[in-house]
């Protein structure tokens, strides 16, 4: 053999092994339940005007299989991979659902983007930033490492953002709202809530939107300053306290020490003669709460 074809053997040898690209489609109920299943690479989720269920995208060079599979109105989409894990296992998903389905995603490693599903949706990543739309009905979404986002189109409903280690950034959502990130800042922009339960261990909390007649705002950081801003005219009672940072409110009274020796300010004031409540606590950080 001489060198020449030595030289091209080896060169071929030496090529990873690509990986395999994906194009399958199934049939599926027009509002019935897909649930996704991918250890690493990305997903992400449109929906369309039509009753089935289409993967494109590509698999991990190791990637085992693609299980499609469809039973009663459940579409189950998973990748499966060695026990071992390891390399050559990134998979990217990209997958059509009728629009009204009802989703549940799980990554490891992934990022999940989800646009144009009207259903309830469950996703959850440990590593992987998570984004997604939301049309009224029920949304669940937390990541371990990652950042969060939900965007909606005012429509009243129950929504639960959280990360661990990131940011939670929520626009144009109403109803219910229980936002939280231990290690980062969480933003709620526009909508109505009626409850509205908003946290970070380390970060900051910004809050600009409206509080309905009877509704309730709880507020907390560890380390972390918070800003509200709601735009409507609330009737009710405001309590605010913190331990190391200043109170400022557009509506009440000036801030009081709550010890004559110690750290801690305090304030409590009440505005007109409804029921609504709006508390807010931090240990290290301002507070900043106006409404109109």
């Amino acid at each position: 053999m001489n060198k020449y074809m030595t030289m091209a053997l080896a060169t071929l040898v030496s090529l990873p092994v690509m990986a395999d690209d994906i194009n399958e489609t199934i049939n599926a109920e027009d509002d019935g339940h897909v649930h996704v299943s991918n250890i690493a690479g990305s997903v992400t989720v449109t929906g369309w005007d039509r009753e089935m269920v289409s993967v494109t995208g590509t698999l991990g060079r190791n990637v085992d299989e693609l299980i499609i599979e469809r039973h009663g109105d459940k579409v189950v989409i998973k990748v499966k991979v060695p026990r071992h894990g390891g390399r050559g296992i990134d998979s990217d998903l990209n997958i059509s659902v009728p629009r009204d389905s009802s989703l549940d995603v799980g990554t490891v490693s992934a990022d999940i983007e989800v646009t144009e599903v009207t259903g309830e949706q469950g996703l959850q990543a440990v590593s992987g930033n998570i984004s997604t739309e939301y049309f009224g009905e029920d949304v669940e979404v937390g990541a371990v490492s990652g950042d969060v986002e939900v965007s909606g189109n005012g429509a009243d409903g129950d929504v639960s953002a959280s990360t661990v280690s990131g940011s939670v950034t929520v626009f144009r959502a109403s109803g219910r709202i229980d936002a939280e990130s231990v290690s980062g800042r969480v933003t709620v922009d526009e909508g109505s809530f009626d409850r509205a339960e908003l946290g970070s261990v380390n970060g900051r909390v910004t809050f600009e939107g409206e509080l309905q007649d009877g509704g309730k705002m709880e507020v907390e950081t560890v380390n972390g300053s918070v800003n509200i801003d709601i735009t409507n005219r609330v009737s009710g009672r405001f309590d605010i306290d913190t331990l190391n940072g200043s109170i400022r409110s557009c509506n009440g009274p000036k801030a009081q020490r709550t010890s004559k020796y110690g750290p801690g300010w305090e304030l409590e004031y009440e505005i007109g003669d409804g029921d609504s409540r709006v508390e807010v606590s931090t240990v290290n950080g301002s507070v900043s709460v106006c409404s109109k």
